[in-house]
């Protein structure tokens, strides 16, 4: 048995050294324990990446779903961007700008008012609200910016099938009315009347010949005239009903050296025509619609300019091609080419004599 000096005091003064001694290596090892599985679970798990952003625009086309307007941004801007091409629909090329711009947190609010008038009535007595947020969207129209035009536009034209291109005829519309046909009425007539051609009140009565017109019906007739306005920068043009935007197309203009003139123009009153002959003022070859080369079209609107730069000029038109490829870029002589389906459409819209076709850079 080991002896201690001191007697029992130094013995139990040296138990607890002992004591403390062992307790103190205890927690210096588990220190060192814990900061060892730290460090390697820190190399082990990479950094967590945050969760996506949710989106910040949801456009759903007419399903009686709800649409939402572009969203409010912390600081508002009124700069304007250039309008882009978008796919074709399904009865004409439907042009849509890019989001390029941060939306305007004022405008954003009305348009989101003008929304609701289609969101909130789905389901109430009444329906939606269709002429009432057509009409706003339009006025908000001219205070857009890119983003914001972009929406504004895709819901206009996308209304535009129910209020315009369809057999319904809605309460307080300025733009469209029903009319009972009497005895002797044509269908010529009354389209003069209402400043349109009588092709689109064909086209949304499901007329097929105009002979076959009855007394007594009640057809849909819309309020016109239908005008364009073309942008040589973006190459499109943008369709209205008297100042309501109906919908836009791409469009192929004038190649260098052969540019189409700026200015306004009307549509001839003698201009419209379905397949005409034609003589190539640059190789004097004329082309007659059987050709397989004919280069023209669906159909031919004349123009003549009444002011700007246009005044004096002739020859020019808004018509179809046999080449699409060319449409949404330079190619012609100076004349407009659409697709030939949105040139039909275009022929039914624009009226003789009355429709005016701003070209603008």
């Amino acid at each position: 048995m080991a002896v201690y000096p001191g007697g029992f005091n130094d013995l139990q003064t040296a138990r607890r050294r002992t004591i403390f001694y062992i307790a103190g290596v205890g927690v210096i090892a588990g220190i060192l324990v814990i900061g060892g599985y730290m460090l390697l679970k820190g190399r082990a798990e990479p950094a967590q990446e945050p969760p996506p952003a949710a989106p910040t625009e949801t456009v759903v086309a007419e399903t009686g779903a709800p649409v939402q307007p572009p969203p409010a941004p912390q600081t508002a801007t009124n700069e304007a961007s250039p309008e882009r091409n978008a796919a074709p629909a399904a009865v004409a090329t439907v042009i849509v700008a890019p989001a390029t711009a941060e939306p305007n947190q004022d405008v954003s609010g009305l348009i989101a008012q003008a929304m609701e008038l289609l969101n909130t009535g789905a389901i109430g007595a009444g329906g939606p609200k269709i002429i009432e947020a057509r009409d706003r969207l339009n006025e908000i129209l001219p205070m857009a910016n890119g983003r914001e035009r972009a929406f504004i536009k895709e819901q206009m034209a996308q209304l535009s099938e129910k209020w315009l291109f369809s057999r319904l005829v809605y309460p307080q519309d300025a733009l469209c009315a029903g009319y009972k046909v009497n005895s002797g009425d044509m269908l010529s007539t009354i389209s003069k009347q209402h400043n349109v051609p009588y092709e689109i009140l064909m086209q949304i009565n499901g007329i097929a010949r105009p002979e076959q017109l009855q007394a007594g019906i009640t057809i849909k007739v819309v309020n016109g005239p239908f005008n364009a306005r073309i942008y040589r920068s973006t190459f499109t043009m943008h369709l209205y009903l008297q100042n309501t935007y109906v919908r836009s197309f791409q469009v192929g203009l004038g190649k260098p050296g052969m540019e189409t003139p700026t200015g306004r123009w009307r549509v001839k009153s003698d201009g419209k025509l379905i397949q005409p002959i034609w003589t190539d003022p640059q190789t004097n070859r004329t082309y007659h619609p059987e050709d397989p080369d004919y280069p023209l079209g669906s159909r031919w609107i004349a123009l003549e300019g009444i002011e700007g730069a246009a005044v004096g000029r002739t020859g020019f038109a808004i018509h179809g091609t046999k080449d699409p490829q060319q449409i949404g870029g330079p190619g012609s002589q100076g004349c407009i080419r659409l697709h030939n389906g949105d040139a039909i459409l275009v022929y039914n819209l624009l009226m003789p004599g009355v429709s005016l076709v701003d070209v603008v850079d």
